[in-house]
């Protein structure tokens, strides 16, 4: 306890105590365990006697502004909702020993964790990646490869929209559930979430690997059940989707960026990138199947980030470091 902490009163620590004897017993807590919940239930009982209350009588207000403090004091959402959970528990054990007639806690929430941004690779690097063309690869698998990664970064795809097209459209991929390649129009029909399907155009780039890939594709003997398969293993069954993110790690280091790339990340690019480059959010939105613009507005805060590093990079006046 702080030196300008008020006094915890005899009677609340003697509940706290009690129930801790309660949990030790009743749920076998590791010692770990027990000491956090001791943690806890201390910053309780400080709240409660700074505020003047009894533990008994601490009411959902309390409880509600006491969260906002420790909000403000900088503890993450997460390590609020841990609190708040054993605060929880104390104070249903304190009901069921009729000791309350509610739990203040009950309906008390964190505050919600900022949601990440997601990662996204730089223009160049894209780039790099894409063009990357490695010479000590079997030329079979290395074809296959950069025709993925032209698929992920030049469409937005999901790595199980990916492996799920087949080389052509046919009743039999319409009625799986599949998408296909349809060289002649320069696009992929995408079978997405929710059973919902899309049109994501192929650029020149993507187009001239596929055709690359599709050149040598049959050198492997495709299995009955992948020979409509776009991208196949050296098995000749369907790709998988840990192959095409061992594959793409391995593709990303060899082409000597910082970081190992998964397919996501190259979503990630695809939509902050077309972003950038055109400010149409809706667009965005179609191109990646995203139900709600919401789920698309978070590049929104990705091309906010590319603005501000180019402009302290660049702007005479902006902030300087150090």
């Amino acid at each position: 306890m702080s030196a300008d902490a008020a006094p915890i009163s005899a009677a609340d620590a003697a509940l706290v105590e009690r129930y801790l004897e309660h949990v030790r017993v009743e749920k076998r807590l590791a010692e770990r365990t027990l000491a956090l919940y001791s943690l806890d239930l201390e910053k309780l009982a400080q709240f409660a006697a700074q505020s003047g209350v009894a533990l008994t009588t601490v009411g959902n207000h309390h409880v509600r502004r006491w969260v906002a403090q420790m909000h403000a004091g900088g503890r993450s959402g997460r390590g609020i909702a841990l609190i708040l959970s054993g605060w929880r528990g104390f104070y249903a054990w304190l009901g069921r020993e009729g000791l309350i007639s509610a739990n203040p806690v009950q309906d008390v929430r964190a505050p919600k964790q900022p949601r990440p941004l997601p990662k996204a690779l730089g223009v160049d690097e894209a780039v790099q990646l894409a063009d990357h063309a490695d010479e000590a690869d079997d030329p079979w698998l290395d074809a296959r490869d950069a025709a993925m990664v032209e698929l992920l970064y030049g469409g937005g795809l999901r790595v199980g929209e990916l492996i799920g097209l087949d080389v052509a459209p046919s009743d039999a991929a319409l009625r799986a559930g599949r998408g296909w390649l349809d060289l002649q129009s320069a696009e992929v029909q995408v079978h997405g979430k929710g059973d919902k399907r899309r049109t994501v155009p192929v650029g020149r780039g993507a187009l001239q690997a596929l055709q690359q890939w599709l050149a040598v594709r049959d050198q492997v003997p495709a299995q009955p059940q992948a020979a409509q398969a776009l991208f196949i293993g050296r098995r000749g069954t369907r790709l998988t989707a840990q192959s095409v993110w061992q594959r793409l790690k391995r593709r990303s280091l060899r082409a000597g960026l910082a970081t190992p790339v998964h397919p996501h990340m190259l979503r990630h690019s695809f939509a902050s990138h077309v972003l950038q480059s055109s400010g149409d959010l809706r667009a965005v939105q179609e191109l990646l199947g995203h139900a709600n613009i919401g789920t698309t507005q978070v590049y929104t805060r990705l091309d906010f980030q590319h603005l501000a590093k180019a402009y302290d990079a660049a702007h005479p006046r902006a902030r300087r470091k150090g």
